[in-house]
């Protein structure tokens, strides 16, 4: 019978699975000398803990497929689910029943035995280790250990035969046991205490002590502790800036929060053994020199060593932060978990709960404040790299790096990720019926891995090898020694040849650009926080009184500056194709930094809209001329080409990668908006318009993978550009492709009386807004009813309006602000709040002819002008959007009062001239994307011109002039 604690898994039927084995260890723990009952009672019980849980993850797939097979077949005889339950609980915790199942799972129980045997071999080894070693063990824990009352095995991977981590707690405290040498730590121990000597302020990094017995080792439990106090606070985030100039020149890697512990002002990193990692160029993308190049440079900086803040995209992991000094609290994405479902009946089945990302031990505060601390990170980060580098002119650096030298290190060569998913397809039930079958399939998921990661193991044996670990419960481990470089894989296997891994090491340090170093510390704060629309708490950048005079003059010299910038900036490669690195936002995993895409947004198709859009009006005379803009649009148009021929060659190849988003901003209908446009201006070689219908019949592959509804990324933001190309090329089916995206969104409404919203990953109750909420989709409904005349389109969009009119707050004459952030209850930028929905419902009815239309106009102006300037001056969320908006309420004459086009104009050209282009999340780094960096800024300089007929970035779609 079940037990309560047994009522929603599947515990009571596994103890028969490994209860010889537990007998087999009980009888080797009584033999072991200096051990008493008492520790071969909590030694006993934590396997079983473990043995319970590493089982239960692999074979509840394969109970579940039982339980519903004896239900159906009527094996179980209870009246009741609940009865049939517990009556199915009762016949599968025999070793009969297990035995049974050989004939659909020929392997399964001597892969369960493998499993049973290998954790009970390594918690006897610990046992003998312990018994032998707790004498020497004192300096651990301020005294004589005492007697073993408590282990837990399984804290990290099991890796090798069935080893983990342990934590003890014993008489006098506790301690971790690790199964392999310590003396990387300890060596690593001695460098910082000799840096301490050298640096010019005190250090706050350290490692736990440790007590190395060569195969295996023992180090002190440092335990979490928020900071005291403000100085407290600051020694940390400066022991984050040291940590990542001493793992930078020690090739550091996987130092994810799990691995950092913050303890006052201390950021101990409690597992160093991923240090010296090699660097191997990365394989060809085919997305281009330029993009592949920019990608090897930001896969050499800090960002490698884990610490900084940055995003996941692997599968069960895509948004996620596991990074030392990002995972931040409500900063995570819920995560889905596969888990039993309707547990505790007959009826039982696997499916998927979403979860919270498990909270780390790594934050120095309850509610980390990382833009107050960020400039001390940068700060103590230059300062111990002058220090390094000062031991380095003197001779004497490589001298304190041979210690490392024999000391065995790990690299990780695919991420633990991976290896995770890997194993829940080798242990399904399809997989243990035929396991051949899915060896094969696992051998090619790994070989086509290591075509594409260049250090991952690509040889045959080695694949064999890590799979048959896999297998049996472990996650394959690569080791090395700093002065040898090749890597001793599982099973006896080695990869790499040798190479002298502290030299590389060095020569890659030495040859560090401390500038991208900087830029990508600064860049990769903002990968911390979740929303496109996080805004640091900041004292406004809007000035009080404006300069005046010149205006012509300032406005040209602003856009020329962001301009020539953004040329110097760019990364070149020999096939004519151009990059940026540069914090890139993403609808679902959030921002990270890394090369730019190719999206409207923040992207490559973005930055060539801004280049010709510059030459358009230079050659006008409305812009000053810079040299080499010609060649820098020809570039960006070969980088865009190539993405779309790799594209289409996975398509062709039935290679299985996410497609693009649909979305107008982040996505295919951006891609085709900025084709279109730059074909209307005569820049596109000609064949703007064929590629952009190269791309459109892409779009039902992107609409059917769509995750979101919205204009950023979602199928709204589609239809216009699809409308624009219908009416271009006169093809109908372009119109119809519109069609079928609004008949989505229409069925997908959630009908609230007269009013209509959709559902968010986010926000499941709907959200106002043009970028990701009713504002925009409204927008793009309105858009389609016109141009077919199907009133189903514009009900919806209206009843999408009424959701709109019904989150503006009288009191604060604002519309509310839906995404709860905190201290805002309403918000008025483009992405989010009044300057979206003014402008949406302004390009829907440009002369005004409504007179709902100018209240709104008139309410959007006066929010905007309240509470909408000052955060920064991109074009999503601040300044340059904003401007936009007001520019055209003045000019219809709904705008503040005295307020003139002028005033506005030379008011946020003072702003920038005082601070610099600031953009938001990205503040001093330089991002030239168009909506999130400061190109966006340099186009709206041009739209300014009185004369300028630019389109409008901020709703396009339209006939570009």
């Amino acid at each position: 019978m079940a037990s309560p604690a047994d009522a929603g898994n599947f515990n009571a039927s596994l103890g028969c699975l490994y209860s010889s084995g537990m007998d087999g260890l009980a009888t080797q723990l009584a033999q072991i000398a200096g051990l008493d009952a008492n520790e071969r009672d909590a030694i006993l019980a934590a396997v079983r803990e473990s043995l319970c849980a590493t089982l239960h993850a692999r074979l509840s797939r394969v109970l579940v497929l039982e339980l519903n097979a004896a239900r159906v077949s009527g094996r179980l005889q209870g009246g009741e689910p609940a009865q049939r339950w517990e009556e199915f609980l009762a016949l599968s915790s025999g070793r009969d029943f297990w035995s049974s199942l050989v004939e659909h799972y020929p392997n399964l129980l001597a892969r369960v035995d493998s499993i049973v045997r290998n954790r009970c071999a390594a918690a006897w080894q610990f046992a003998q280790r312990w018994a032998a070693d707790r004498a020497s063990l004192s300096c651990l824990c301020g005294g004589e250990p005492g007697q073993l009352l408590e282990v837990s095995f399984g804290a990290g991977d099991s890796h090798r035969s069935g080893q983990t981590v342990a934590v003890l707690r014993c008489e006098a405290g506790r301690m971790v046991y690790k199964p392999r040498s310590l003396a990387v730590d300890a060596t690593l121990a001695r460098f910082i205490e000799g840096l301490a000597d050298d640096h010019s302020t005190p250090l706050t990094i350290r490692v736990p002590r440790v007590v190395d017995q060569e195969d295996h080792g023992w180090t002190e439990f440092v335990g979490h502790r928020h900071a005291a106090d403000d100085d407290e606070l600051l020694g940390f985030y400066r022991g984050i800036g040291h940590w990542l100039a001493i793992m930078r020149l020690l090739g550091g890697s996987d130092l994810h929060a799990e691995n950092l512990i913050a303890h006052g002002a201390s950021p101990v990193v409690i597992d160093c053994e991923t240090l010296f990692t090699p660097k191997v160029p990365p394989s060809p993308s085919g997305f281009g020199q330029a993009p592949d190049r920019a990608a090897e440079l930001v896969a050499g900086t800090v960002l490698s060593i884990g610490m900084l803040p940055g995003r996941g995209a692997g599968l069960g992991w895509r948004g996620v932060d596991t990074s030392a000094v990002g995972s931040l609290p409500g900063q995570q994405p819920m995560l889905p978990q596969p888990d039993i479902l309707n547990a505790g009946t007959d009826e039982a089945y696997v499916g998927t709960t979403m979860v919270e990302a498990r909270a780390a031990q790594n934050h120095p505060s309850p509610q980390p404040a990382l833009s107050r601390y960020w400039p001390e990170v940068i700060a103590a980060f230059d300062a111990m790299t002058a220090t390094l580098r000062r031991l380095d002119d003197a001779g004497s650096l490589l001298a304190r790096l041979e210690p490392f030298a024999d000391c065995r290190i790990r690299v990780v060569t695919r991420a633990t990720e991976v290896y995770a998913e890997l194993a829940r397809m080798l242990w399904h039930p399809v997989s243990l019926h035929n396991e051949q079958n899915a060896r094969g399939r696992a051998h090619d998921l790994l070989a086509r891995m290591a075509a594409n990661v260049s250090i991952a193991p690509g040889d045959p044996a080695v694949i064999d090898a890590e799979i048959a670990d896999l297998l049996e419960g472990d996650i394959p481990f690569f080791a090395t020694t700093p002065g040898s470089g090749r890597l001793e894989g599982p099973r006896g296997t080695c990869w790499r040849p040798q190479t002298n891994l502290i030299l590389a090491a060095l020569d890659h340090w030495r040859a560090a650009d401390l500038r991208l170093e900087r830029h990508v510390i600064q860049a990769a704060l903002i990968s911390a926080y979740i929303n496109q629309g996080w805004m640091p708490e900041e004292v406004s950048l809007w000035p009080a009184h404006a300069k005046h005079g010149n205006l012509e003059l300032r406005r040209r010299t602003e856009a020329a500056r962001i301009v020539r910038e953004l040329a110097a900036t760019a990364i070149h490669g020999d096939d004519g194709s151009v990059a940026w690195i540069a914090p890139v936002f993403d609808p679902v995993t959030g921002w990270s930094v890394q090369p730019l895409a190719q999206d409207l947004y923040g992207g490559t198709s973005g930055i060539a809209l801004l280049i010709a859009a510059y030459l358009r009006e230079s050659r006008a005379g409305r812009a000053d001329r810079i040299e080499g803009l010609d060649e820098l649009l020809a570039a960006a148009l070969v980088t865009l080409d190539l993405a779309e021929a790799k594209c289409e060659s996975q398509r062709r190849d039935s290679i299985k990668v996410r497609p693009l988003p649909p979305g107008g901003y982040v996505g295919l209908g951006s891609l085709i908006w900025t084709r279109l446009v730059l074909a209307s201006w005569g820049m596109d070689r000609g064949d703007g318009c064929a590629r952009a219908c190269a791309l459109a019949d892409s779009m039902p592959d992107a609409a059917a993978a769509a995750e979101m509804n919205d204009v950023l990324s979602g199928i709204a933001g589609a239809i216009p550009p699809l409308l624009l190309l219908a009416r271009q090329t006169g093809d109908a089916n372009y119109l119809q492709m519109a069609c079928e995206l609004g008949d989505r969104l229409c069925a997908q409404a959630v009908h609230d009386g007269d009013r209509a919203y959709w559902v968010h990953e986010h926000w499941p109750k709907g959200v106002g807004g043009f970028a990701h909420g009713v504002t925009g989709i409204g927008w793009a409904l309105t858009r389609l009813a016109r141009a077919t005349g199907e009133s189903r389109y514009g009900e919806t969009a209206r009843a999408a309006f009424a959701f709109e009119d019904a989150l503006f707050d009288h009191q604060e004459q604002n519309w509310l602000d839906l995404r709860m952030l905190p201290g805002a209850k309403t918000a008025a930028a483009w992405c989010h709040g009044a300057v979206g929905i003014g402008l949406a419902h302004l390009d829907l009815d440009p002369q005004l002819q409504h007179p709902a239309t100018r209240e709104l106009l008139r309410r959007a102006a006066a929010a905007t002008w309240r509470q909408g300037l000052g955060w920064n001056h991109s074009a999503c969320h601040g300044d340059a959007s904003a401007w936009q908006l007001l520019d055209a309420a003045i000019a219809a004459g709904e705008g503040p009062r005295d307020l003139t086009r002028e005033d506005l104009l030379e008011h946020l050209l003072t702003s920038i001239e005082e601070h610099g282009a600031v953009c938001g999340m990205v503040r001093d780094t330089f991002s030239p994307g168009l909506l999130s960096g400061v190109g966006g800024i340099a186009y709206q300089l041009l739209k300014a011109h009185p004369q300028s007929r630019l389109p409008s970035m901020l709703t396009p779609g339209g006939d570009a002039p």
